[in-house]
């Protein structure tokens, strides 16, 4: 009789991450201290875009499957449990999620319940890059566009922009109340190397003490 044979990895086990290669070189960029800042890849989570009537059934439906209500203004996010939604449009959100996507995309196609609108899982599509540290948003003023003065723009915040000329939504996650705000950007897979890249450069000169 033959001896077993090892059974294929499935395709989860086989994933690569867009930046995994540059996954020692965003470590190594790490700055500590006053002027701190670090940047981290979270690869592989859940997002799916949805469109939908906002003043519909099927999207009180699906506020309902999402615990949460469908945020309705711009940079807006709204979020409960395992799942973040960013507004991305007037009918148009991104739905993030701690679960499998495929468990939260069964959820809302069923929410849909054939009515008019679409779920697409596009967590291929993009990569998410975490920018934590007392000097995070002075990175991000190098080359975005946005006023990141926490006068304009906080926690909870999520808007479409650049980062250097990579087009990324950004997202800031908490507040700043220790001077060390988290940002996480997420630019499409194609265009992560270049950002993460640019990134790890405009952190680089505040490995110097500050200049008086």
């Amino acid at each position: 009789m033959a001896e077993p044979t090892e059974a294929a990895p499935g395709p989860t086990l086989l994933r690569r991450s867009p930046l995994a290669h540059l996954d020692e070189r965003m470590r190594a960029a790490t700055v500590t201290g006053a002027r701190g800042v670090a940047l981290t890849e979270w690869p592989f989570i859940t997002m799916l875009n949805l469109r939908v009537d906002p003043a519909s059934e099927a999207a009180a439906r699906i506020e309902q499957t999402l615990g949460t209500p469908l945020p309705r203004q711009c940079g807006h996010t709204t979020a409960a449990g395992a799942h973040t939604v960013a507004w991305l449009g007037p009918d148009e959100w991104l739905v993030f999620s701690q679960a499998e996507s495929n468990v939260t995309y069964a959820e809302l196609r069923e929410a849909l319940d054939g009515d008019p609108g679409s779920v697409v899982d596009v967590s291929a599509n993009r990569t998410t890059l975490e920018l934590t540290g007392p000097a995070a948003r002075q990175v991000l003023e190098k080359g975005c566009p946005l006023d990141l003065h926490p006068r304009s723009f906080g926690p909870g915040r999520a808007v479409s922009t650049t980062v250097g000329p990579i087009p990324v939504l950004l997202w800031q996650v908490d507040g700043q109340a220790d001077g060390a705000p988290t940002y996480r950007l997420l630019p499409r897979a194609s265009f992560a190397d270049y950002l993460a890249r640019w990134l790890i450069d405009a952190m680089s000169e505040y490995r110097a003490p500050e200049i008086p």
